[in-house]
């Protein structure tokens, strides 16, 4: 009898030896490292006590690691730790900046505990390092500094299956280990259970799995290869539905104008969003080129590379509307960035799309584009192009121009957002006695250094008009006019009517007895306040009332009527070691509304203690 054989796959490589274990105790070894810099942190001793050097240390052991096992049995030896070693130089100098520009800024950790790098280092170093690294491995395998488009497709699609992968495959392995745990434990055996929750386990299991999948996924290329043009098939076909929405997007704003889309305020991250999924699905249908792609698609891809020009074009007047409003944020500098490579995308693509054959006219632009990506994201987060430092020095240019004044001047944004620059402009300014607004802006610095969070949403924000977000009851009735005064972006917890137009309140006078003065109560949509003045005429939220109060439409009824007086609590606080801790009671606004014979407690918050609030 005859035996046949099915012939081996001729994608799948053979592992040459000693690559497994080599990627394996790299892993093995970057657990090691992350765990002492974990354990570090938490105890805050060396070299958690040295920012400078402790990022830098951290951001290499997660990074680095990862580029040495996907380089492993592509690159020569000395290819390989040439690129290591220029990779960690460039890792390490700038999260070194990134601690350093963090030095004395705001940190929102609810313990001591060593220094973070900031999200968006963390963000774009994986984003620059997953390009830069396809570019590199493309490079080493064709032997030249500039590989072929083909080659740069298949790096990165493959790092990219293989990133997503071996990503799933930890969470499948923590998922095995739970549940491990829990039939140990239906036999009093809790000996797993206790090993996973401790760091000296998990970090180690983590990236020991993690480097297990990535060999897994290198040694069979022919799954990774299946899974992407899979992948790839399925997005291209998204693409005539993007191009037709918008298509319909773009007709629409010549009958509606662009007013309403400026007044959304998001306009800009929206258009950026449609610009970035243009592009990856234009690639999609695409792919390497080789394949032709269905006429329908084909023709799809051929009009959004022109519709890209007009929504990135659209995209950067958004901006720029923002930027001359309210001048720039770290937020809108990384918005210009995107939009710097998004207008690259959307030049080369539109220029393309005019040409015959013109798909095989996008591998240049994308290959440039790479490029310009990496060095967009290394002057971002260097100290030339720091999207804080810009944003203070631009913020300050509009105080001192007279753009805003000292009343509207945000403080609060230099203080939690401005890094180390916001801090020492804070700092300049309160020491600046020869200005003559200097009482005004020291007295607003000081009120933003006790607040122990931000106020995000209130950050450069249009302020609502109060006269159109307040309604005011008994009918009649007028608000103090220092309330009316108050610039409300300094304040935190504020409802939503002081803080964006369209919001509206309830507002009512009442002398709860924690001023001089009556306090004003704010019933919104959603939250419910009790503000106060101090005897400078600076007005604070003293309390907070049960939430979506106002959708009880008896108890709304009754306000609105005058039917309101101060009541005493029914409890007392709480006092513990000398500081008073408010008791809050116990109350089910649906079950109370719905019994219309049932008193409802009257909303009277007890005032909260100043000392409290800084707990």
């Amino acid at each position: 009898m005859h035996v046949s054989t099915a012939p081996a796959d001729p994608l799948d490589l053979p592992a040459a030896p000693g690559i497994a274990v080599s990627r394996i105790g790299i892993g093995l070894v970057q657990g090691l490292v992350l765990y002492l810099l974990y354990s570090a942190a938490m105890d805050l001793a060396w070299p958690a006590t040295r920012p400078l050097l402790f990022l830098p240390l951290l951001m290499v052991a997660v990074i680095v690691p990862v580029i040495a096992i996907s380089g492993l049995g592509h690159m020569t030896r000395r290819q390989l730790l040439l690129w290591v070693a220029a990779g960690a130089a460039i890792i390490a100098a700038l999260a070194c900046y990134d601690a350093w520009r963090m030095e004395g800024a705001w940190r929102p950790s609810p313990a001591p505990r060593g220094p973070e790098p900031s999200p968006e280092l963390c963000l774009f170093l994986a984003a620059g390092f997953f390009i830069a690294h396809a570019l590199v491995l493309s490079g080493a395998q064709e032997g030249r500094r500039i590989a072929s488009y083909a080659s740069y497709f298949e790096t990165a699609w493959k790092l990219g299956v293989q990133l997503a992968f071996s990503g799933l495959f930890v969470g499948v392995t923590w998922l095995v280990l739970q549940l491990g745990a829990q039939l140990f434990l239906l036999i009093k055996l809790d000996f797993l259970s206790k090993a996973i929750a401790q760091s000296w386990f998990s970090i180690p299991v983590t990236t020991f799995a993690f480097a297990c999948a990535m060999h897994l996924t290198d040694v069979r290329p022919a799954i990774v290869r299946g899974i992407r043009n899979l992948l790839l098939v399925l997005l291209s076909w998204i693409l005539p539905v993007l191009t037709l929405l918008v298509l319909g997007f773009l007709a629409s704003l010549l009958f509606t104008g662009l007013e309403p889309l400026w007044a959304t305020r998001r306009a800009a991250a929206v258009l950026l969003g449609a610009a970035a999924a243009f592009v990856v699905l234009v690639n999609a249908a695409w792919q390497n080129g080789d394949a032709p792609a269905a006429r329908v698609v084909a023709l799809s891809a051929r009009i959004a590379a022109v519709l890209l020009v007009p929504v990135v074009a659209l995209s950067v007047y958004a901006l720029a509307l923002r930027v001359g409003d309210h001048g720039w944020t770290g937020d809108r500098v990384l918005a210009a960035a995107c939009m710097l490579v998004a207008a690259c995308y959307a030049g080369g693509y539109a220029a393309a799309a005019m040409r015959k054959g013109w798909l095989r006219s996008l591998a240049g632009v994308n290959i440039a584009a790479a490029f310009v990506v990496i060095g967009v994201l290394l002057v971002l987060f260097s100290p030339l192009g720091d999207p804080d430092r810009i944003s203070v020095n631009d913020q300050l240019a509009r105080l001192e121009s007279g753009q805003v004044s000292a009343a509207t001047f945000d403080a609060r944004y230099l203080h939690f957002q401005g890094a180390r620059y916001g801090r020492e402009a804070l700092l300049r300014l309160e020491a600046d006695t020869a200005r003559p607004d200097n009482p005004l802006l020291r007295l607003r610095i000081a009120a933003v250094r006790k607040e122990r969070y931000p106020q995000w949403e209130n950050v450069m924000q249009d302020p609502p008009v109060l006269a159109e977000s307040l309604r005011v009851w008994p009918k009649g009735a007028r608000l103090p006019a220092s309330f009316l005064k108050m610039n409300w972006s300094q304040v935190s917890g504020t409802p939503g009517c002081l803080r964006e137009r369209g919001a509206m309140c309830d507002a009512f006078m009442l002398d709860l007895g924690g001023s001089p003065t009556p306090e004003v109560v704010l019933v919104g949509a959603f939250q419910g306040a009790v503000l106060q003045e101090d005897s400078d005429g600076y007005w604070t939220v003293a309390g907070a009332l049960q939430p979506r109060l106002a959708d009880c439409p008896r108890l709304r009824q009754a306000w609105r009527a005058g039917e309101v007086r101060r009541a005493p609590a029914a409890w007392d606080d709480l006092e513990i070691a000398g500081q008073r801790v408010p008791m809050r009671e116990s109350f089910d606004l649906q079950r109370d509304c719905r019994n219309g014979e049932a008193a409802a407690p009257a909303p009277v918050p007890a005032p909260v203690q100043p000392d409290a609030a800084r707990q």
